[in-house]
């Protein structure tokens, strides 16, 4: 499985605008990816592709969210989610 640690860039966490792209982008991938709070058991990891569970994450600006995926491609995919949690689309 792979696992890529990203930490949120926009300024007011992973809510509304940046938690709706990137909820498009996790679901437009043909792997099912995961995010969870750093130091969170795997298990506990929610739907990276729904927007309610990115929002009910509760991830701030600055808080580090690790990104999970299984399959080919799994590395890219998680580089290119990586990148949108590490942009601040507030700012654009």
């Amino acid at each position: 499985m792979a696992e890529r640690k990203a930490t949120v860039a926009s300024r007011v966490g992973l809510h509304a605008r940046p938690a709706s792209i990137f909820a498009e982008a996790a679901g437009d991938l043909p792997l099912e990816v995961t995010i969870a709070m750093d130091g969170e058991p795997a298990e506990e990891a929610m739907d990276a592709s729904s927007i309610l569970s990115l929002m009910s994450l509760g991830a701030s600006h600055g808080d580090v969210v690790v990104l999970r995926a299984e399959g080919d491609g799994a590395d890219e995919a998680l580089e290119g989610l990586a990148r949108i949690i590490e942009t601040d689309h507030d700012a654009e």
